[in-house]
């Protein structure tokens, strides 16, 4: 591989699973012994918001007590060589917790919380948060998560990441579901693109290298063998 400038990592459930955070699809749908539908959208919040809060509180706390690993670790010391962004579909914050400087989360953040009357009043979200907790604006408090049939806000600044990739690099999650379907087509032509995955569900073809690894495995033999 050429001398790679701008690094991007586009990161999935793959590569927080190996610090032990659950991923909805391992349980057939089920999250927590849920159906996302009642926790993981804004019909399932009217209908029962101390549900979902307690859901999220839950959620919460598994990855605080959760630790960055290895792939987490060196993607973040990539940094000391090269430009480096993380965009992700996790809304955990085990990234930032290895250090990365330059993650965008495409799914909101856990450690974030948000009035229900307007989407901009944010707010960090370092203990549980209750029916009755009220933002500035009167409005209850809800988790800074993009729930389902709700917009994608932060696409347009990742395709214009990945717009200006040397190197493209998928961990942890599937490529035919979107965003990511969107975020390949923005690439530039002669990039490098790199998925590394356990059950890839692509082939490998020009420009494109296919690592059938784990997360941690994956990205030490990317770090190892194709960086100079």
């Amino acid at each position: 591989m050429k001398h790679k400038h701008h690094i991007v990592f586009f990161t999935g459930a793959g590569i927080s699973k190996e610090s032990g955070i659950p991923t909805f699809r391992d349980n057939n749908g089920l999250w927590s012994n849920h159906k996302l539908e009642e926790v993981a959208s804004i019909e399932g919040f009217n209908k029962n918001p101390q549900l979902v809060l307690g859901f999220y509180n839950e959620r919460r706390r598994e990855v605080e007590k959760a630790q960055p690993n290895l792939a987490h670790k060196l993607i973040a010391e990539l940094e000391d060589r090269y430009e480096v962004s993380v965009i992700t579909q996790n809304v955990d914050n085990l990234h930032e917790r290895a250090g990365s400087t330059n993650v965008l989360h495409l799914h909101g953040e856990l450690t974030k919380c948000r009035s229900i009357k307007d989407k901009n009043h944010i707010y960090p979200y370092t203990k549980d948060i209750q029916l009755g907790d009220l933002a500035a604006d009167g409005g209850q408090l809800r988790p800074h998560i993009v729930w389902f049939g709700e917009e994608v806000a932060e696409i347009e600044k990742a395709i214009t990441i990945a717009e200006t990739a040397d190197l493209f690099v998928i961990v942890g999650t599937s490529m035919v579901v979107q965003p990511a379907g969107s975020l390949l087509l923005s690439v530039p032509v002669d990039a490098q693109t790199v998925y590394i995955d356990i059950k890839p569900d692509v082939e490998e073809g020009i420009n494109l290298l296919v690592l059938q690894e784990k997360a941690t495995t994956g990205v030490k033999l990317l770090v190892e063998e194709y960086l100079p």
